[in-house]
C-alpha cells in the first residue's frame, strides 16, 4: 500500500514522525480518512482517537483533546492540544480530562460555550465508547 508522511506533535512531545498507510482524524464535522495523494484539507479536531496504519501495517491509536489536521502534497499534520497514545490512557487520565473540560466550560465567555460544552459532550461520549 502506497504511504504518504504523517507526524503527530502536541505542545510537549512529537508522538508519530514517519511514513503511514492510513490514518483516522477525529475532525470536527466528522471522522475522515487520510491515504496517501488526499486532496488538501485543513479543519479543527474535535476530541477523539486517531488511528494509525504506519508503514509496517501496524495498528496504533492516540486519544487527542482538540487541535488541527492539514493534508498536503507533503502529507498529514495533526497539531493536536493534548495526545495520549492509547497503551498510556486510563480511566484516571479521561477523568482528568473531562474535569479539564468542565472547568473550560465553567470559566468561558457566552462566546466559547458552544464550543466548550461540545469538547465535554465529546469527551463524555468517548468515556462512554470506551466503557471506562
Amino acid at each position: 500500500m502506497p504511504t504518504f508522511h504523517f507526524e503527530l506533535v502536541s505542545p510537549d512531545k512529537v508522538l508519530f514522525n514517519g511514513s503511514a498507510q492510513a490514518v483516522l482524524v477525529p475532525g470536527a464535522e466528522g471522522d475522515f480518512q487520510v491515504l496517501s495523494d488526499h486532496a488538501p484539507v485543513m479543519t479543527s479536531m474535535r476530541p477523539g482517537v486517531v488511528g494509525i496504519d504506519d508503514a509496517e501495517g501496524k495498528h496504533r491509536r492516540v486519544f487527542v483533546r482538540g487541535g488541527f489536521a492539514d493534508a498536503s502534497k507533503k502529507g498529514l499534520i495533526l497539531l493536536a492540544e493534548t495526545a495520549i497514545p492509547f497503551e498510556d490512557f486510563n480511566a484516571d487520565k479521561l477523568g482528568q480530562e473531562i474535569k479539564n473540560a468542565e472547568e473550560d466550560l465553567a470559566d468561558a465567555s457566552e462566546e466559547q460555550k458552544p464550543l466548550a460544552q461540545e469538547k465535554l459532550d465529546r469527551l463524555r461520549e468517548l468515556k462512554d465508547e470506551m466503557k471506562l
